[in-house]
């Protein structure tokens, strides 16, 4: 109960954002470092942002797990789930300078793709906080103990279909479909078979990240503890294995 009263959370969400979700950000901080420290050219550094934006997303979330100002707690709630979307979007041009070279996927056009992309996903604030039916609802429960002692607990976000169905669709369309489309015709290319093979489980990798992303998401529209209880277990497996997956892919060799 002393936890829990500290926390202001249950002990099984606790252990989803604190230890499964601060393993997984741990991780990736630890391969973006990885990536850069070998060098800090143009593509280490895009790869290396697809890492880095999902942390910031893990680290906002471990800040807002525990407040109880719901105008604080949406806006922060915004703002990871903004950084964690935005991530794959650096996957996309990852491969597309792969595909095309530096010298064709300029700086200009990879940040025009960055920012239009981003302006997407800031349209999320458009939907209202704490409705149900369209937005995002987040509550503050009391919680009563059989001593008496009562304290207040936060609750998971629970997504509307309107605001699910506009996530899936840019994340979708932008980043997923054009990510794994890019990351195919890359494996066309190689003719050598150890490339190929260590491509191979660069998209075994990709798959694993956006099985992880869909089912997550799709956890937070059904809003169904046992099932988000779940999904975070197998969640942490496949955000640890397919970020892995994909550094070994390739980004021990950029």
């Amino acid at each position: 109960m002393l936890l829990q009263t500290i926390l202001g959370m249950s002990i099984a969400r606790f252990i989803t954002i604190y230890v499964a979700q601060g393993i997984v950000c741990a991780f990736f901080i630890f391969l973006a470092y990885k990536i850069l420290k070998r060098d800090r050219k143009r593509l280490n550094l895009i790869f290396s942002g697809f890492y880095m934006s999902a942390a910031i997303g893990f680290i906002v979330n471990f800040i807002y797990g525990p407040l109880m100002d719901l105008n604080i707690v949406y806006f922060l709630n915004f703002i990871t789930n903004f950084a964690l979307f935005f991530s794959p979007i650096f996957l996309v041009v990852f491969n597309w300078m792969l595909l095309k070279s530096e010298k064709i996927v300029t700086t200009t056009k990879q940040l025009t793709l960055l920012f239009i992309y981003g302006a997407f996903l800031s349209l999320l604030l458009l939907f209202p906080w704490n409705n149900p039916m369209m937005g995002i609802s987040i509550t503050i429960d009391e919680v009563v103990f059989s001593d008496g002692a009562t304290i207040l607990q936060q609750s998971s976000p629970n997504w509307s279909l309107p605001y699910y169905l506009y996530v899936v669709v840019i994340l979708t369309l932008f980043a997923s479909a054009p990510s794994l489309y890019l990351t195919f015709k890359v494996y066309q290319q190689f003719e050598d078979q150890k490339l190929r093979k260590k491509w191979k489980v660069f998209i075994v990798g990709l798959l694993e990240i956006y099985v992880f992303t869909y089912s997550i998401i799709t956890s937070n529209l059904l809003n169904i503890p046992a099932l988000r209880t779940l999904m975070g277990l197998i969640g942490i497996i496949l955000a640890l294995t397919g970020a892995y997956a994909m550094y070994y892919g390739v980004g021990k060799k950029i």
